[in-house]
């Protein structure tokens, strides 16, 4: 899929159903709390790529506390609104976790295939604690015993874009998080 006019890229974006200042309040209070938490501790944010980066992003910048950041990589998608069941793991973090309280900073929960195995293999590295904050839960389109620690916003079955989730690797620049027609 490749979009390169603006009034066809914008056709796909059905309503905002969160809006920029909505994200803005509500990872301000993420970072507020993690820096509560974790004061005085090793803490290490995990997020998870490509979906998670501006989340991450925004969400080091309100973490008062010193913190790393580490990356992973995995997909379900395959450019399609639909989980395809299968998750690969394509990037791996670089560093040694047993001595950090980690935080896994996901983008979406959908069926939790993806963040139950990322979750899995995390915790096999045996860290300190693991937690898991994510930006959105679809709990309707779980299939997975998985819940978040830390939810910021809970939504119904839409497939959603914008503020790093993407269709086709398009609309992960939007400020808001939108649905996706």
């Amino acid at each position: 899929m490749q979009i390169t006019a603006k009034n066809e890229y914008e056709s796909h974006i059905k309503r905002v159903i969160i809006s920029e200042e909505e994200i803005k309040k509500a990872v301000k209070k993420a970072g507020k709390m993690l820096s509560e938490k974790y004061e005085g501790k090793p803490l290490l944010l995990v997020s998870i790529l490509k979906g998670a980066f501006v989340f991450l992003a925004d969400l080091s910048k309100e973490v008062s506390i010193p913190c790393e950041i580490g990356f992973m990589a995995a997909k379900s998608y395959f450019e399609s609104t639909e989980s395809s069941g299968q998750v690969q793991i394509t990037m791996d973090l670089a560093q040694d976790i047993s001595q950090y309280h980690v935080v896994i900073v996901e983008d979406i929960i959908d069926t939790g295939r993806t963040l139950a195995e990322i979750a899995r293999i995390l915790r096999g590295r045996k860290p300190l604690s693991l937690e898991i904050l994510t930006l959105l839960d679809k709990p309707e389109r779980r299939l997975i015993d998985l819940e978040a620690d830390y939810t910021l916003f809970t939504i119904p079955d839409y497939f959603v874009i914008g503020y790093g989730l993407d269709y086709g690797e398009y609309y992960r620049n939007l400020p808001y998080i939108a649905e996706y027609e």
